[in-house]
């Protein structure tokens, strides 16, 4: 400590440390002229912005009212009555579908009922040809048989005549 006083004494260094910082400062300190430019930018960003920014709160809010006082209970309204009209189309719609599903349910019954018409009368037939068949098989069966009785007569009596002419 002697030592440093002996030099700050002897020596006029307070001066030279004190330029020393002035230079400091100057070259290489640049906090004070950085902090003015931010106030400066602070500044005129704020009193732009700030105006700005107030005439689109005040555009937003005048837009935001129109919408709520008079868009909105226009738009409540047209879609009140577009879907009531919707609505009663829907109805009708589905009342004709349901006509047209009962008028396809009848026609499908009719067709039902005259194709089992048509079945049982068919099966009709069928049984009429069937037994027609029977007795057309039992008709030449008879005849088969009568001339099978006729032939073996005929024969017979063949036989008996020949009998008489081998005698001879």
């Amino acid at each position: 400590e002697r030592n440093r006083e002996a030099l700050a004494a002897g020596f006029p260094i307070q001066p030279i440390i004190k330029d020393v910082g002035e230079i400091y400062s100057r070259l290489l300190d640049h906090r004070p002229v950085i902090q003015g430019e931010i106030r400066y930018f602070i500044k005129e960003f704020e009193e732009k912005r700030g105006l700005r920014e107030l005439r689109v709160l005040e555009n937003l809010k005048s837009t935001i009212f129109e919408t709520n006082e008079l868009v909105l209970p226009k738009c409540e309204q047209a879609m009140h009555s577009s879907l009531n009209e919707t609505f009663k189309r829907l109805q009708a719609a589905n009342s004709m579908i349901q006509r047209v599903q009962e008028r396809e349910h009848e026609a499908r019954k009719l067709h039902e009922e005259k194709l089992l018409a048509c079945e049982e009368k068919r099966v009709g037939h069928w049984e009429e040809f069937m037994k027609e068949q029977q007795n057309k098989q039992a008709e030449v069966d008879e005849e088969y048989r009568k001339a099978r009785e006729h032939l073996k007569e005929q024969y017979s009596e063949m036989e008996k005549e020949l009998a008489k002419y081998v005698s001879f």
